[in-house]
């Protein structure tokens, strides 16, 4: 289970470990100082804040840690579970038929297992990115992790399927009743905008594995 208290405590403890504050740490990366403030983790009505997947992509590649000792790092702080193996395909393949249901999650055959610590919604699956239309957020070969249950807000990345079969990865910029509109990571490629009646279902990146 990730929970906020380890993701946070899995920061400060690779801050440690390559001798960094947390400001220091988020200075390493290009973020701004105040990024990991303690201060910055709790809003000011008391509502938990996570820290960004961009945000940890960043502090694992600027210290040059492994995703695998940032893990390390969430299970001694009580974040994982028994690891769990869940599906795994090609952001390519998700458009075919018989890979998800009408709700947006998978099911069927086909999916390689992706070992990961068990998350709390048992839908959660993972993508493996293609291409270059995610540059510079996402390379070709990332992994993200998607959750169904995830509630979704502007500025979200997400995974968005239309009822014609077409899966993308976006940046959600604005939902109304009627419409959604999703920004593009590089912008070589166009932004898209439905009517909701166009897409399918739409789901959060709540983790990537770079």
């Amino acid at each position: 289970m990730l929970t906020h208290k380890a993701i946070w405590a899995a920061i400060d403890g690779l801050a440690e470990r390559y001798g960094l504050t947390a400001s220091g740490l988020a200075r390493k990366a290009g973020l701004d100082p105040t990024t990991f403030n303690r201060s910055k983790r709790v809003s000011r009505d008391g509502k938990q804040r996570w820290p960004s997947t961009e945000s940890i992509s960043k502090v694992i590649e600027a210290t040059g840690a492994s995703v695998e000792e940032f893990m390390s790092f969430l299970v001694s702080n009580g974040a994982s579970r028994p690891i769990a193996r869940i599906p795994l395909i090609g952001l390519a393949q998700a458009g075919a038929a018989g890979y998800f249901d009408d709700a947006g999650f998978p099911t069927g055959e086909g999916w390689e297992k992706l070992p990961f610590p068990e998350m709390d919604d048992p839908q959660a699956y993972a993508l493996e990115i293609s291409g270059d239309s995610m540059l510079p957020v996402y390379r070709d070969g990332d992994v993200v992790i998607v959750s169904p249950a995830a509630s979704i807000r502007r500025g979200d990345r997400v995974i968005a399927k239309t009822v014609q079969g077409e899966v993308m990865c976006k940046i959600l910029a604005r939902r109304t009743l009627t419409r959604v509109e999703l920004t593009s990571f590089n912008p070589a490629h166009p932004d898209r905008s439905f009517d909701v009646h166009e897409l399918a279902w739409m789901a959060r990146i709540v983790w990537a594995r770079q």
